[in-house]
């Protein structure tokens, strides 16, 4: 899916309630598979994360090939939002979204947590 583009220093979002936040349902996955996106208008990359049981694999469209190439990503771990609904980009269905942070030049930092944790785990 393709992110949305907030700078730093942005003033914070609304408050919302904290039952907003827990329909978010995002988890931690192991990349399984990762490609170049050749088709699509940014620099992206095709992945496709291991979520464990629960979810299963899921396919994400990320705009992060200036910052990742996809050898690098595999076995490593990712967050990504698993509940929205399935996303056409491009050519491509990309079905979780998959997070991270604009680095200096605005391009995606991937979010991954500092150790292993089980695929599937969710982010509280």
């Amino acid at each position: 899916m393709t992110h949305l583009v907030h700078p730093p220093g942005a003033a914070a979002a609304a408050p919302i309630g904290f039952d907003d936040f827990l329909k978010v349902d995002i988890r931690i996955g192991t990349v399984v598979a990762a490609e170049i996106y050749a088709e699509a208008r940014k620099p992206s990359l095709k992945l496709q994360i291991d979520f464990g049981p629960g979810v299963g694999v899921r396919k994400s469209c990320a705009q992060i090939a200036v910052n990742y190439a996809p050898d690098e990503l595999l076995g490593r771990q990712v967050a990504a939002v698993v509940n929205f609904p399935p996303r056409q980009v491009g050519k491509a269905m990309s079905e979780v979204l998959t997070l991270g942070f604009p680095d200096q030049a605005g391009e995606v930092v991937l979010v991954m947590p500092a150790g292993p944790v089980p695929n599937g785990a969710r982010l509280f």
